[in-house]
């Protein structure tokens, strides 16, 4: 009996130290913690839109038009009738593959070139650095905007034509490090062992370089899906009926004087995603520097 009580005992301090230490944690990191519970709330909403929604999102209803907020429609509805708790709901799953892909594939492109350019330097940097000076040139949603005028709108050329915009900037950080991180002693032996180009460059560099670019990446997601809601707003994003916060506040913008919910709820639906992902991002810097520190 006497060795089981001290086995409890000892299992409850463990418990205890563990919920200690991570206790210090949030308190030590609160935009870590309160952006990774503000994504994760999202994350599930996107995942269970179709079993939170109340009603079809699509379906109109012309009794119901311009319902203010109530007990059956909390939020109210729209012109047609639609529940706008439904719309916003069921665009979150949307506004979220919008963000993350946008930031995706920009970072993929952007690491390769930057890798490349950096560690080999020559002609390639050169190449490559004048491509990113030419993209540079057009001012970024003035770029976005001609490239889905070519294009056309629709979720799918929203994405390209971010990606076409945007790999430069992880091109450019991730060159940076890399020219920095090439002169290190552990480059520099690796060579001396005869380790390959390839080897070096994704097992001993890119490790130790990344973390930036996804820092950026995390940053990105919250703009990116604040573009997507502009380029809806626009009539340039995601097409009715489908919905999306961009275009159910474009849909809103004539009636702010009579039916301010229609607008009202789908920019707090962004305010609120835009600085969950911020909040994460700012959080995560601080514990990059951290390990930093200590490693």
């Amino acid at each position: 009996m006497t060795l089981l009580s001290l086995s409890d005992q000892t299992n409850e301090m463990d418990v205890w130290q563990w919920f200690s230490s991570k206790s210090r944690i949030w308190r030590r990191n609160p935009s870590f913690f309160w952006g990774m519970i503000i994504v994760c709330a999202i994350v599930i909403v996107a995942i269970f839109s179709q079993q939170i929604s109340p009603f079809d999102p699509v379906e109109q209803n012309l009794k119901n038009l311009l319902q203010p907020p109530d007990r059956v429609h909390i939020l109210g509805t729209d012109q047609y009738g639609r529940d706008l708790f439904s719309r916003i709901i069921s665009a979150t799953p949307l506004d979220l593959e919008i963000g993350v892909l946008s930031v995706l594939f920009p970072l993929i492109i952007g690491i390769i070139i930057g890798l490349i350019s950096g560690y080999y330097g020559g002609f390639l940097d050169t190449l490559f650095m004048r491509l990113v000076d030419i993209v540079v040139a057009f001012p970024f949603m003035v770029l976005i905007i001609a490239l889905i005028a070519v294009l056309g709108p629709g979720l799918k050329n929203v994405i390209i034509a971010v990606t076409i915009s945007s790999w430069i900037i992880y091109a450019r950080v991730v060159r940076s490090e890399i020219l920095i991180a090439k002169k290190q002693e552990y480059v520099i032996s690796a060579k001396v062992l005869g380790y390959s180009d390839l080897r070096i460059m994704l097992r001993h560099i890119l490790p130790n370089v990344v973390s930036t670019a996804i820092l950026f990446g995390a940053l990105d997601i919250s703009l990116d899906i604040l573009l997507a809601a502009t380029l809806g707003f626009l009539g340039l994003g995601v097409q009715p009926p489908t919905p999306e916060w961009g275009t159910i506040i474009a849909e809103g913008r004539n009636f702010m004087t009579t039916a301010w919910w229609i607008s009202f709820f789908p920019g707090i639906a962004i305010i609120i995603t835009g600085g969950g992902f911020a909040l994460l991002a700012d959080g995560l810097a601080d514990v990059l520097r951290v390990g930093g520190q200590e490693a």
